[in-house]
């Protein structure tokens, strides 16, 4: 089976980079933050990092910041009724993970995601609010990344730790400042931290299968065994990952700690 994905596959990079990966394991935060850019891109990304520490007694949030409105190749498609959809397997999917305090939507129109003031100041409040340990997100400087949204999100991410962290940003939160320990970037080109998740490539799987308006479109899952071969897909990449750092399987991540 051929394993090595597209530059723009989502979630977890194939094994490109000599790097060496420098760090495994943090200590088990306990709040985390997890801010995708659609729903199902946290699952992809973290989603059994978030199921590991949920089962060690970790709250988990995620901050999905659009309403993943684009996300069908059917051109007549009900868009009302797939953003509500979306919503609803998001919920779902954070649930499979375990750990949930809350899953929260910013509503922004999928695909015309802006790095504003206005949006770094609304998720710095989130942070200001949920005061995580760790934040996990986009890695905005990925190479060769199509999708505007990406992009985007992981700046807005990065731009909202330093707001959040120092006291003189948006004072009229009326919140105490707050500085996370450690900032997790998925989809990394030079990745340098992994996560050892051999027990729970199962409960990520089982949350990107909640996402069943994907199948098709994202999953390229149009019948019963693709949805199975996209399983498997998963279970190899984490494999692969896991032999970087000999473990049985892992999600890799660039870390920063100095925040």
């Amino acid at each position: 089976m051929n394993t090595t994905p597209a530059t723009n596959d989502p979630g977890q990079p194939a094994q490109h980079s000599d790097r060496t990966i420098t760090s495994i394991d943090l200590p088990t935060p306990k709040v985390a933050l997890a801010i995708g850019a659609h729903p199902d891109d946290i699952e992809f990304g973290c989603g059994a990092t978030l199921a590991k520490w949920a089962a060690a007694g970790c709250r988990i949030h995620h901050l999905v910041l659009t309403d993943g409105s684009k996300g069908t190749w059917n051109p007549d498609a009900d868009i009302t009724a797939l953003i509500r959809t979306r919503r609803d397997e998001q919920t779902e999917a954070a649930r499979r993970l375990g750990g949930v305090d809350d899953v929260t939507f910013l509503d922004q129109v999928d695909g015309e995601l802006e790095e504003t003031v206005e949006l770094r100041s609304r998720i710095a409040r989130h942070i200001r609010v949920t005061r995580p340990d760790v934040v996990l997100g986009h890695d905005p400087w990925k190479r060769h990344r199509l999708h505007p949204d990406h992009r985007h999100a992981g700046f807005l991410t990065c731009d909202a730790i330093v707001a959040a962290r120092d006291p003189h940003f948006f004072r009229d939160h009326g919140l105490a400042h707050h500085r996370p320990s450690h900032l997790l970037l998925w989809e990394a080109d030079e990745a340098n931290h992994a996560e050892s998740v051999g027990d729970f490539v199962d409960a990520k799987i089982s949350a990107l299968l909640a996402h069943a308006s994907q199948f098709e479109s994202t999953m390229k899952a149009v019948a019963p065994e693709d949805l199975d071969r996209f399983s498997d897909r998963i279970r190899t990449r984490l494999s692969e990952l896991g032999r970087r750092v000999d473990r049985s399987a892992a999600e890799i991540f660039t870390r920063i700690s100095d925040l």
